[in-house]
């Protein structure tokens, strides 16, 4: 019985110590962002967010939304008005711990068009940290 506790113990240690400390790399972490993006799960998409979110329009650097709050509304408000919103990855540049994503999007509060963006995530403790979107 006590051999039987101490093997429960282990396993049970292992398991949080292999899970603690992963970094995953910047990629990864604005992959999973946009998969959920594209299920239109704002609770996965807000997984991937630092607290300290920003989100700036390149053009004139102006910040369009701050904090974990201002993101969940207009995502939430993105996504409840997109059933088909559909972001494909036309070309990805990854430079240290940002990630340069020319995006291809479709369905965005219903329209037909396709938008074009340039987004640059910036990331830093497996979190997106900063966003810079890019309009033509």
């Amino acid at each position: 019985m006590k051999a039987l506790y101490l093997t429960i113990v282990f396993n049970t240690i292992f398991a949080i110590n292999s899970t603690m400390g992963q970094n995953i790399s910047p990629e990864q972490v604005v992959q999973q962002n946009l998969d959920f993006y594209n299920k239109r799960d704002i609770e996965g998409f807000m997984s991937c967010l630092s607290d300290s979110i920003t989100l700036h329009n390149f053009s004139d650097n102006k910040i369009t939304a701050m904090g974990l709050t201002e993101v969940r509304k207009l995502y939430t408000e993105l996504f409840e008005t997109s059933p088909k919103l559909h972001s494909t990855i036309l070309k990805r540049i990854v430079f240290d711990n940002k990630v340069i994503d020319h995006e291809s999007i479709v369905g965005r509060r219903g329209a037909t068009d396709i938008v074009e963006l340039v987004l640059i995530y910036e990331v830093k403790n497996d979190k997106i940290y900063k966003v810079t979107v890019m309009r033509k």
